[in-house]
């Protein structure tokens, strides 16, 4: 609507949002935890912490009311959070108890000496048995809620994938990352003509069968505990594929 002077305008302001992650009594499944670090199960779905459009029902809320003290290092609305998921993808994710924890485990991240092994079903038949993308990702400069990695720029990243099992129109990926860039194994098989099964903002077809998610699935994780001497055995957590989508498998539907 144009003003051209002397309108009086009313605006009622929304409550400001918390300053602070409140708890909330939801579930939560617990996959290793020691005096330093706990891996969690999150659920597709959940929102890691609160952002835009988010301020309860995330993993901080479920972790603050399930745990005494986490790390701070993240600051009061992302108490023990070291790395993401993106909402609709499932999977282990590790949380510092202190900030020391925290700290050494952001150095594992920013070394690459954590290994980060998914699970995806992607579009299409897979022709190669194994592969690897190297082609850097940014931001789409016309759809600015994805990334890309079709152009010429951008930053470094690395993604392998190996075949698991080739369906009909589908093919089951392991998929190992040496780096940790915003949508980079979504970005990264789109640009090779296979985005992940459900994964509408890169191109998917609908798939009816996966509402709220994709089939992407942070299956495992391997680092070294800062609860243990450096030159104790790296510790290495795996979740179990979610039923929904190891239904999936049996019959994919486009």
């Amino acid at each position: 609507m144009q003003l051209h002077g002397g309108e009086l305008i009313a605006v009622t302001p929304e409550d400001l949002p918390p300053l602070q992650a409140s708890p909330e009594d939801l579930p939560i499944e617990i996959l290793y935890e020691d005096d330093a670090v706990i891996a969690v199960n999150k659920p597709a779905g959940v929102v890691v912490h609160a952002g835009a459009g988010a301020h309860s029902g995330t993993l901080v809320n479920r972790l603050v009311h399930h745990f005494a003290s986490l790390s701070k290092v993240g600051g009061d609305l992302r108490p023990g959070i070291v790395h993401r998921l993106d909402r609709g993808t499932s999977g282990v994710l590790l949380v510092a108890r202190t900030d020391a924890a925290h700290r050494a485990l952001a150095a594992q991240f920013a070394a690459r000496t954590v290994e980060k092994t998914y699970l995806a079903l992607v579009q299409g038949r897979v022709a190669a048995d194994a592969g690897r993308i190297d082609t850097p990702i940014t931001r789409d400069p016309v759809h600015r809620t994805r990334m890309t990695a079709r152009l010429d720029h951008g930053r470094e990243a690395h993604t392998q994938f190996r075949v698991r099992q080739r369906l009909e129109r589908f093919t089951f990926l392991e998929v190992r990352i040496g780096t940790g860039r915003t949508h980079q194994i979504r970005a990264h098989l789109a640009s090779i003509g296979h985005p992940v099964a459900g994964d509408r903002l890169y191109g998917a077809r609908p798939f009816p069968a996966l509402p709220g998610r994709i089939f992407l699935h942070a299956w495992r994780i391997v680092f070294s505990s800062p609860a243990f001497p450096p030159d104790a055995d790296r510790v290495t957590v795996e979740a179990p594929l979610p039923a929904e989508l190891e239904r999936l498998l049996n019959e994919p539907r486009p």
